[in-house]
């Protein structure tokens, strides 16, 4: 058997149904397609969620969750501040060090890591903890507007 020999076998492909080409053929006038409205012209599709008229299902429920991107600060680990060399910390020096995304938000220090040196800070806000224990192993907080 050679591919050019190749068939499908019989019943295995249907003839499709030649429509509105004469009422001879017995589907002709029409098509199949009924009378006028929407779905008898050609082009028609809904639109994706089009239900009818009826209220769409992504309207009918309910909208919940939302995460502000303006909103809360970006946090910055005590713990991970500890492990750096630099005993002063601003904004810059953070997105330098690659804790912070952006130097536009607001910064807030978190945790209670212990720390062996004193450091400077120069944030947006600190945790209580965080402050306590900076504060404890003599350095200080600065708090910075905007």
């Amino acid at each position: 058997m050679k591919l050019n020999q190749l068939k499908p076998q019989a019943g295995a492909r249907k003839v499709a149904k030649r429509r509105g080409r004469g009422e001879g053929s017995g589907n002709g006038g029409t098509a199949g397609r009924g009378h006028n409205g929407d779905k008898a012209r050609s082009g028609h599709k809904a639109k994706r969620g089009f239900e009818g008229g009826q209220m769409p299902l992504q309207r009918r429920l309910p909208k919940r969750g939302f995460k502000s991107l303006i909103e809360g600060a970006q946090e910055v680990s005590l713990a991970r501040l500890a492990s750096l060399t630099a005993i002063e910390f601003d904004v810059v020096a953070l997105k330098k060090a690659g804790f912070i995304r952006s130097i536009d938000g607001k910064v807030k220090v978190i945790g209670n890591a212990k720390l062996e040196r004193a450091i400077t800070v120069k944030v947006h806000a600190a945790s209580a903890g965080a402050k306590a224990a900076i504060e404890a192993a003599g350095g200080r907080v600065e708090i910075i507007e905007g």
